[in-house]
């Protein structure tokens, strides 16, 4: 074989490795979205990039607080994966009154949001295996205050860095 031809075969092994590998890395360990909507202002911006953990969130519990990417439910009418922040978890009261959101009968304290929500919700128990998900712009947000319970399988991913744009480059805690 000449050179030219083991040079085309070694870079053909090469392509074939970086693309099995980003398979790897894509569909089990990380993922990037591109936030489409202004659901979850201020917190995360029109066309922001993200990382999302795929892999590591599994192996502990979902917190209040955390911002999670999942599968939409057929309650929403959406298509496209979401992003929303965790607000209740398996078991717990919810219930959205007067501008404030209850977790148990105690208003959360959400320096994160962009308005105070302008609905009510009535109470309601979280059942297991799912959580009460909401974006932190509360007016306008396709969420659970409007489809109902978000299932644990439906989760797809933990947002973990925000990498564009640069200048707000970091890792988005709960």
């Amino acid at each position: 074989m000449n050179a030219r031809w083991k040079n085309l075969f070694e870079l053909v092994q090469i392509l074939a490795f970086a693309l099995i590998l980003s398979f790897i890395v894509r569909t089990f360990l990380l993922d990037n979205r591109i936030v489409p909507s202004g659901s979850m202002l201020p917190t995360i911006q029109l066309q922001d990039r993200l990382i999302v953990d795929k892999l590591l969130f599994k192996f502990r519990e979902i917190e209040r607080g955390d911002i999670v990417v999942f599968h939409p439910t057929a309650k929403s009418g959406e298509k496209d994966d979401l992003v929303k922040r965790v607000i209740g978890l398996p078991g717990e009261e919810i219930q959205v009154k007067d501008g404030n959101v209850l977790v148990n009968g105690t208003a959360l304290e959400e320096s994160y949001i962009l308005e105070k929500p302008d609905y009510q919700y009535d109470p309601i128990t979280i059942p297991a295996d799912s959580y009460f998900v909401l974006g932190d712009n509360r007016r306008g947000s396709n969420d659970s205050h409007m489809w109902g319970f978000l299932p644990k399988q439906n989760i797809t991913g933990k947002v973990w860095i925000r990498y564009w744009p640069f200048n707000t480059f970091g890792k988005l805690d709960s």
